[in-house]
């Protein structure tokens, strides 16, 4: 009984909601029909738009929950670079150049969602599509703006409790 206690995982609603977002992330149509490039950077920048799109939702909500969402975010970086091989005291030097890469983009995405259209569709060619003028940027706006409607319509407490199912 005592060792089921310690080895039994608490819930962590945070924990489950980063998971449903990677999930999501991971979804074949985002590299195929999208053409978002299936490589480490592709597959980062498609786990931080869905991060910003739940974190755009939860806003004027639980701000602990939602940097304990960012928390559990970098821990699992961490964990990836470990998994890769990146030895410990590499891990710090990689981690911070990702670390302003997801806050440029969290940035970028909420001044430009506000602005739809135009603003939008350069922020994803700026960054999921490293520069280049993709015409599925256009695409994956659109399916954005649609998922952050669907995300509106969910109650914030389901989210705090950490349950979304992507695809929404």
């Amino acid at each position: 009984m005592i060792l089921s206690k310690l080895f039994t995982r608490k819930p962590d609603a945070a924990s489950d909601l980063y998971a449903a977002i990677v999930a999501g992330a991971r979804q074949e149509k985002f590299y195929t029909k999208l053409a978002v490039p299936d490589t480490l950077d592709g597959r980062f920048d498609m786990i931080v738009l869905h991060i910003f799109l739940v974190l755009d939702r939860l806003k004027g909500e639980s701000e602990s929950f939602r940097q304990r969402l960012t928390d559990v975010f970098f821990s699992d970086l961490d964990r990836t670079l470990r998994e890769m091989g990146v030895g410990d005291l590499s891990v710090s030097k990689k981690i911070r150049p990702m670390a302003e890469a997801y806050a440029g983009r969290i940035k970028a995405y909420a001044m430009a969602i506000d602005q739809g259209g135009a603003a939008l569709v350069e922020a994803l060619q700026r960054n999921v599509y490293a520069g280049d003028a993709n015409p599925n940027a256009k695409e994956l706006a659109n399916w954005m703006k649609d998922i952050r409607a669907k995300l509106a319509a969910i109650p914030a407490p389901k989210l705090l409790a950490g349950e979304l199912d992507f695809p929404l």
